[in-house]
C-alpha cells in the first residue's frame, strides 16, 4: 500500500508543476495584488479541487466524467470564463501598470488592488469549471479506491492533496507578491500580463471548441 500512496502523491505533485489556467491565474494574482488579497486565488483553487476530491471519494466523480452533457457544459462555461479573463487582461492599457507596486493605487486591470473575495471566486470558478480536474482526480483515486485501503487513509490522502494545492500556489503568490519582485518585473509586467492573458484566451477558446465538438458526438 505504501508504494501506491507514494506513486499517487508523486503524480499529484508533478501535475501541480504542469502549467495550466489555474497556474496562470496564480501568477497574475501574485504580481498584481497584495500578499493577502493574492491568496484568495490559491484558496479558491484549493477548495474547488477539494470538492472534486470529495466527489471522487463518494463515487460521484465517475458519473460526472462519463456524462457527455456535463463535461460539455463544464468545458463551455469554463472556456467562457477564461476567455473573459483574457479579454480583461488584453484590453488593459499600458498606463494602468504605472503604479502596480504601490498599494491602494491602480494596478494591471485599471482598478484598485483586487479584494480577497474576488480572487477567491476567480480561483474557485477556474478550478470547478476545469474539466481536467475531475478526470485527473478520478484517475488518481481509481488506484487507491480499493478494498485494501481503509477509508481514513483515502480521506487523509484527499486532505493532503487539497493542502498541497493551496501550499504550492500560496508559495508562488508569496514570491511574486513581494515588492522587490514587483519592482524587478515593473518594466515587463505589462507584457507578462498580456502573454498570460493570451494563453488563458487560447485555453478558453480551445475548451469552447472542444465542448461543441464533444456535444456533436
Amino acid at each position: 500500500m505504501t508504494h501506491i500512496l507514494i506513486t499517487v502523491i508523486l503524480a499529484h505533485f508533478l501535475a501541480l508543476l504542469s502549467p495550466g489556467p489555474d497556474f496562470l491565474l496564480v501568477v497574475r494574482s501574485g504580481i498584481r495584488n497584495s500578499k493577502l488579497n493574492a491568496l484568495g486565488v490559491p484558496l479558491g483553487i484549493a477548495i474547488g479541487n477539494g470538492i472534486y476530491i470529495f466527489l471522487c471519494l463518494i463515487g460521484v466523480g465517475a458519473i460526472l466524467t462519463t456524462s457527455i452533457v456535463v463535461m460539455s457544459v463544464m468545458k463551455f462555461l469554463g472556456g467562457l470564463f477564461l476567455t473573459y479573463l483574457a479579454f480583461m487582461a488584453i484590453r488593459a492599457k499600458k498606463s494602468d501598470y504605472t503604479d502596480l507596486v504601490k498599494e491602494g493605487k491602480k494596478n494591471a486591470v485599471g482598478v484598485k488592488d483586487s479584494c480577497f473575495l474576488r480572487g477567491f471566486m476567480t480561483g474557485f470558478i477556474s478550478a470547478i469549471m476545469n474539466p481536467k480536474n475531475p478526470i485527473f482526480y478520478l484517475s488518481i483515486f481509481s488506484v487507491v479506491l480499493t478494498d485494501g485501503i481503509v477509508l481514513p487513509v483515502k480521506i487523509g490522502l484527499g486532505v493532503w492533496m487539497m493542502s498541497v494545492v493551496f501550499i504550492w500556489d500560496s508559495l508562488i503568490v508569496y514570491v511574486l507578491s513581494r515588492d522587490v519582485v514587483k519592482r524587478y518585473f515593473s518594466k515587463v509586467i505589462y507584457y507578462i500580463d498580456k502573454f498570460t492573458g493570451a494563453l488563458l484566451g487560447v485555453i478558453g477558446l480551445s475548451l469552447i471548441k472542444s465542448a461543441f465538438a464533444r456535444s456533436r458526438l
